[in-house]
């Protein structure tokens, strides 16, 4: 079914996009771990990177896939496809349809997916994300946040994140209703891109599946991209 519906989706996306000119970009990033939501996927570095195909019309499809832990047999690979434009010079607005997958993972069941959005005012954004099954078969998935970045001087940058994370069956799922945050530094030099963030959530080591004292707590990650 969730194939299907994936299957379906594209379909409608990409039939709604006529022969045009398209830019492509992708990226590759090497970093020393890599987080979820504030929650930790690969437990130490990790590789990942992708590619984007971006229409003048508006439409975007990409694919992004990253190393990850053995509980998820080590890759994860996903696919998405959206629509962004902008309602004036400030306001933006993002949305679009993202498909996560585990293709080593045997039972498919961690697999899910999810319909997301955002309106952007400026140098801030709020968005959502939704999923009615969400990873590990948990159920609805509710994720509302906010997001603000800035250029502090000519050389860095900083980004801000909170964001509510509701989720139907807790148990299942490992964590307890959550919200997420995290704050960035970045700075760009001989062609690459350089970020330090650090990661955190209200979540006690007692509600981090089943007294994980790492995968919830409080981390710094710094990462390497190259964008092309």
């Amino acid at each position: 079914m969730k194939f299907a519906k994936s299957a379906v989706f594209a379909a409608t996306m990409l039939s709604a996009v006529n022969v045009m000119a398209a830019e492509v970009s992708g990226n590759v990033t090497v970093a020393t771990d890599y987080f979820f939501r504030a929650i930790d996927q690969s437990n130490g570095e990790a590789l990942s990177g992708g590619f984007d195909v971006a229409f003048e019309s508006g439409f975007y499809i990409g694919t992004w896939g990253s190393s990850i832990a053995s509980w998820g047999e080590g890759i994860e690979l996903d696919y998405y496809a959206g629509y962004r434009g902008s309602i004036s010079e400030d306001v933006g607005y993002d949305l679009g349809f993202m498909h996560y997958g585990y293709p080593n993972e045997s039972t498919g069941t961690l697999d899910f997916d999810e319909i997301y959005g955002s309106v952007s005012f400026g140098d801030a954004s709020v968005g959502f994300a939704y999923s009615d099954d969400y990873f590990g078969g948990s159920g609805e998935m509710t994720l509302i946040s906010f997001e603000y970045g800035v250029d502090v001087t000519e050389d860095y940058s900083v980004g801000f994140r909170i964001a509510s994370n509701k989720i139907e069956d807790n148990v299942t799922f490992g964590t307890e209703d959550y919200v997420d945050w995290s704050l960035s530094l970045g700075t760009e030099a001989a062609g690459l891109e350089f970020s330090l963030t650090y990661t955190d959530t209200d979540l006690d080591a007692a509600d981090c599946f089943g007294g994980d004292t790492e995968a919830c707590s409080a981390n710094v990650t710094f990462s390497i991209t190259k964008s092309m």
